[in-house]
């Protein structure tokens, strides 16, 4: 099967995936998108594996406080370098990160990271970290948290 530009084009706004990743995953998968993007997924995970033995010295410390204003959490996700630990993404995922910890209450990081994403039940969140990691190619490490709540 023929993959066109637009497919490759249409794949990457989906993903933000290298073109030429794209393309391989199209391959791979017979133009099914469905397909594609669970493929671009693997490969994420085992790039990020690869980055196991890297030092993170940098990171984001996120917060999100529930509407009810008695619950709310604090996330500590470290990175390898300043530039990613100001990008939008790594950002919005330790965001996502707080607002999960205050929705499901995990007691420690392992418990956090085996946990499935309050988002999106078809991942957990060692995986949607793991994801990123892969698509940016920095190590990320889920470092510690706290959540607070009143009256409970």
């Amino acid at each position: 099967m023929a993959i066109s530009a637009a497919d490759v084009k249409k794949l990457r706004e989906e993903t933000g995936a290298g073109m030429l990743d794209c393309k391989k995953a199209l391959d791979e998968a017979g133009g099914d998108f469905v397909q594609a993007k669970e493929v671009l997924r693997k490969q994420g995970l085992a790039r990020a594996e690869k980055k196991a033995d890297r030092e993170t010295k940098e990171g984001y410390i996120a917060s999100y406080v529930h509407a009810n204003n008695k619950v709310a959490a604090l996330v500590e996700l470290l990175c390898e370098t300043d530039f990613v630990a100001r990008n939008e993404e790594f950002q919005a995922l330790a965001n996502n990160i707080a607002l999960h910890v205050t929705a499901l209450a995990p007691e420690t990081v392992e418990e956090l990271l085996a946990q499935e994403y309050v988002k999106d039940p078809s991942t957990t969140v060692e995986e949607l970290i793991k994801g990123l990691s892969g698509k940016i190619g920095e190590k990320f490490v889920l470092h510690r948290f706290v959540r607070y709540a009143v009256g409970e």
